[in-house]
């Protein structure tokens, strides 16, 4: 659910930075993109912890 959501805010991220580069046409500023990709990386990092303690919890190595 985490990974998805990062994967969404990330393409919107490079959808506005691709508009940006190549139509001059950007809808979110600097402080915009910061916040979206800062987003992004957030939920990306929930994700990967929240898949890791599932992969801790369910090893019988211990």
């Amino acid at each position: 659910m985490f990974l998805i959501g990062a994967f969404i805010v990330f393409s919107a991220f490079f959808l506005n930075v691709a508009l940006g580069a190549f139509a001059d046409a950007a809808v979110l500023g600097d402080v915009g993109e910061m916040l979206v990709l800062s987003c992004a990386s957030l939920l990306f990092v929930v994700a990967i912890l929240r898949k890791e303690a599932d992969r801790s919890k369910n090893d019988d190595s211990r």
